[in-house]
């Protein structure tokens, strides 16, 4: 055996042997990774939103070309009819118009009332604590207690709205049976139910104004009012951005108070898109119209969203 065939074998077992060895070592300082724990710990939740979110969002996209009601295997491709029906239907308009009523009376009536509580409990008195814990209250109380506590408030018969109204001379009113106040008693009542959230961001963002400002205020003389238009309400600016993208996305899926409380009615009085959704879907069984809707909301909300972020550029104030 010659010194090259020594190497060579030498050489050769190094080569095999180092392989596996260098394999396990790359396994090792992977595993040991912080990326590789991070990714352990994010992949079952990314695979859940991948099941229950991408899935149905390409699914129900299909669906908006078909005719399907899910009960037959019958799913005829119809291309843009479901879309082009959106257009000659009536109550189609009917609820985008009460959809956008119900956004511009909900969302700056929300930031109104949890500005105003916010700005209240931004200060330091006995019970603090429990007042702050009152606001809150609104958003921890299911859906279904808040429309129950709100019908009785508002019943036509025994309702203690109306008996406060008779006792400054208001006629008796029909609220949630009028066509033409059913909508607007659903306001207040969302309203009242998101006010904790508004309440907790101004409260957080309140907090973060430097008091070195607002002394800075005081000193050059100005009045409380304008101290907190000039100084306070400009520093509020990303917090009221956040609060009016938020409430309006939520505002323009309005279902549960309308579906608890009047289901769309009366005479279509409270027929929003997500409730016509539902009840074109889950009782007409019309799932590829209801996919085309679903969809048609899903542009109002990104184009909607996109104004905002856009002309809430101009009035937003980050400090550095």
């Amino acid at each position: 055996m010659t010194v090259s065939d020594v190497l060579l074998g030498r050489a050769g077992r190094g080569g095999r042997g180092g392989r596996p060895g260098g394999a396990r070592a790359v396994r090792r300082r992977v595993t040991a990774s912080e990326q590789f724990a991070g990714w352990a710990f994010v992949t079952p939740g990314v695979a859940i939103i991948l099941l229950f979110g991408a899935v149905p969002i390409i699914w129900s996209a299909l669906m908006s070309f078909q005719r399907s009601n899910l009960l037959t295997p019958s799913t005829p491709f119809v291309g843009l009819k479901n879309y082009r029906q959106l257009v000659h239907d009536p109550i189609v308009g009917q609820a985008v118009a009460h959809t956008l009523i119900y956004t511009v009376l909900f969302v700056p009536g929300t930031m109104i009332v949890g500005l105003f509580l916010a700005v209240a409990m931004n200060r330091k008195i006995r019970f603090i604590s429990f007042y702050r814990t009152a606001a809150y209250a609104t958003m921890a109380i299911s859906t279904i207690s808040e429309a129950v506590v709100f019908i009785w408030l508002f019943d036509p018969s025994y309702g203690i709205v109306n008996y406060f109204l008779s006792l400054v001379g208001v006629p008796q009113q029909q609220f949630l049976n009028s066509p033409s106040q059913a909508l607007y008693v659903i306001v207040i009542m969302t309203i009242w139910g998101w006010t904790g959230f508004s309440v907790v961001i101004y409260l957080a963002a309140l907090q973060g104004v430097p008091a070195a400002l607002l002394e800075a205020a005081s000193i050059d003389g100005c009045t409380p009012w304008r101290r907190f238009r000039r100084v306070t309400l400009p520093l509020l600016s990303p917090a009221s951005l956040f609060l009016a993208v938020w409430l309006t996305i939520n505002a323009l899926q309005l279902f549960d108070e309308v579906y608890l409380s009047t289901q769309g009615g009366p005479l279509n009085a409270t027929t929003v898109l997500v409730y016509y959704l539902y009840d074109q879907a889950f009782v007409n069984f019309n799932f590829g119209y209801a996919s085309a809707i679903a969809y048609f909301l899903f542009l109002i909300i990104l184009v909607v969203t996109a104004i905002q972020f856009r002309v809430g550029r101009r009035f937003t104030h980050y400090r550095s």
